[in-house]
């Protein structure tokens, strides 16, 4: 197992943990929000990340129910765009964040959203 490897599988571990004791929605929260989103965001410039990453959101797409992960991706689509908008311009920190977490979004929205994963 690669180090990539284990980072998001030792998330995916501490998820259970979470979802245990904070409940579903803390659940998608950290993995999805938080995680996911950052590792996509570093697989944009770091190619060992990018190979992961469809494991990754397979494993994502394994732990939820498909309905509560469709419902909780357009919540956080419209709050990240929401974020994006109501930015200071005079805060580049929170702007970058805002517009890189919407755009890590994209990257994987359409994986998340499949019907199934496959190959060609």
């Amino acid at each position: 197992m690669t180090t990539f490897e284990k980072i998001w599988r030792d998330q995916c571990a501490a998820t259970v943990t979470i979802r245990s004791r904070h409940g579903e929605r803390a659940a998608l929260e950290y993995l999805v929000s938080e995680k996911l989103l950052h590792f996509a965001s570093t697989a944009r410039t770091r190619p060992e990340f990018a190979a992961q990453l469809p494991a990754f959101v397979a494993e994502v797409r394994a732990m939820f129910p498909r309905e509560t992960l469709l419902t909780y991706l357009t919540e956080l689509e419209a709050a990240l765009t929401e974020k994006s908008h109501e930015v200071d311009p005079e805060d580049t920190y929170l702007g970058s964040a805002a517009i890189s977490d919407l755009t890590s979004l994209k990257q994987i929205e359409a994986f998340l959203r499949a019907d199934r994963l496959g190959t060609a």
